[in-house]
């Protein structure tokens, strides 16, 4: 009878205060992530000033404190954070005002805008109060509609090839924080447009992922590509990576070699999957790469990649193999490496023959050159050559595409 009491008394005084008594408790806030962290250093500032971006996270923040209840929260996220994918695609394509000096090619301000949208997310506090589960679901729908995870469109009826193309966010921000990623610049540049090949035009829609370890464990490759892998005639997931050249990864290895990630997390472990029973250590690619190497794309010569690192079978120290893996071993290296280029090659394609699709749906990893700074730039944010840089390389992935679907047979359906 004195609970009873004492909880009719906690309910009449928040009545008359005129405050909601949630019906679950509310979660505190959690800090803001280490990738988070980094948004109120100068670069990040500047970045985000010169291109307009800048406005992102006060408006959003205005937009939640308005909203009165877990429902209105939501809608207020998913309106925003698919309105920041379109305005990055539109700056980068061309579309409205530039907001800024910045080149339009610039991949940054949607990664450092998107920051701050998070960062308001995690660290708000509203009256209505949110539970732990509702803040991450909302988190995770900042994400999904900022990455265009969720704005993946195709046209029906008569139709285009369909490319499904992905890219990543900017790593390594502690060793430079100025850092593009021309992957994820690729993916802002072709969204939405239509390439022509000599089999016909190709619609390309893009996604861009994120540098961090846990979200490819919880599946949000797999979750993005699911519905549309059995539509596409061909796909390519993108990232960075080695200086001067393009890489046609030709096969993806089941094994994470601990690089911290962007929120300096470091995980070496075999590629976490539904189903590890049957989880193969190797998967390859499906790219026409002897097209592709032959192919005149652009400046950046273009190499078919057979590289892996293993554990030959019946144990014994990792091995270097030139020529791609020998039956029965262990893999500790793709051709791509044990970071999250590798690994989200071989998600994509390990999704693509647990779909059936191996023989039919050309897919696999290319490797952009890194992108570099001019000759002598070390504070400066941007430069003519980093530009020209950058444009050059999305310029050749768009012909690489071309060449690939050229390539390939259209499917059915």
């Amino acid at each position: 009878m004195t609970r009873i009491r004492l909880r009719l008394a906690v309910l009449g005084l928040s009545l008359l205060a005129g405050l909601t008594v949630p019906t679950t408790a509310a979660a505190a806030a959690p800090a803001a992530t280490t990738e988070e962290q980094r948004l109120d250093k100068a670069v990040p500032q500047e970045i985000l000033r010169r291109s307009g971006f800048d406005d992102v996270a006060p408006e959003f923040s205005r937009a939640l404190e308005r909203a009165h209840s877990y429902a209105q929260a939501r809608r207020v996220v998913v309106r925003e954070g698919t309105a920041l994918w379109r305005r990055a695609v539109d700056r980068a394509q061309g579309r409205g005002p530039a907001g800024g000096d910045l080149s339009r090619d610039d991949d940054r301000p949607l990664y450092w805008a998107r920051l701050g949208m998070t960062r308001e997310v995690r660290t708000w506090q509203p009256r209505f109060g949110l539970t732990g589960r509702q803040r991450d679901a909302l988190l995770d729908t900042v994400e999904r509609t900022s990455r265009g995870q969720a704005d993946i469109r195709y046209p029906a009826g008569g139709r285009p090839r369909r490319v499904l193309l992905t890219g990543f966010d900017p790593f390594t921000l502690d060793r430079d924080i100025r850092i593009s990623n021309p992957s994820g610049a690729t993916a802002l540049a072709l969204d939405g447009t239509v390439v022509e090949t000599a089999a016909g035009p190709a619609r390309i829609e893009t996604a861009v992922f994120p540098v961090r370890w846990q979200d490819f464990a919880e599946g949000t490759v797999e979750r993005t590509l699911r519905p549309y892998l059995p539509k596409a005639d061909l796909f390519t997931t993108v990232s960075q990576g080695r200086v001067g050249r393009f890489d046609i990864e030709r096969t993806n290895g089941a094994w994470r070699g601990g690089f911290p990630d962007n929120d300096n997390v470091s995980r070496t472990e075999p590629v976490p999957v539904a189903d590890p029973a049957t989880q193969p250590q190797w998967t390859t690619t499906t790219l026409p790469y002897a097209a592709l190497t032959a192919a005149p794309t652009g400046r950046f010569p273009v190499y078919d990649n057979t590289q892996v690192t293993e554990i030959p079978a019946g144990g014994g120290a990792p091995v270097v193999r030139p020529d791609g893996p020998t039956p029965g071993s262990t893999a500790r290296a793709g051709g791509g490496g044990d970071y999250l280029s590798n690994e989200i090659a071989y998600r994509a394609t390990l999704l693509r023959d647990r779909l059936g699709l191996h023989g039919t749906l050309p897919g696999g990893h290319v490797h952009t050159p890194v992108l570099q700074f001019g000759a002598g730039n070390t504070t400066e944010v941007t430069d003519p050559e980093f530009v020209r840089n950058r444009l050059d390389i999305v310029a050749q992935v768009r012909a690489i595409v071309a060449v690939a679907v050229s390539a390939t047979e259209r499917r059915p359906g």
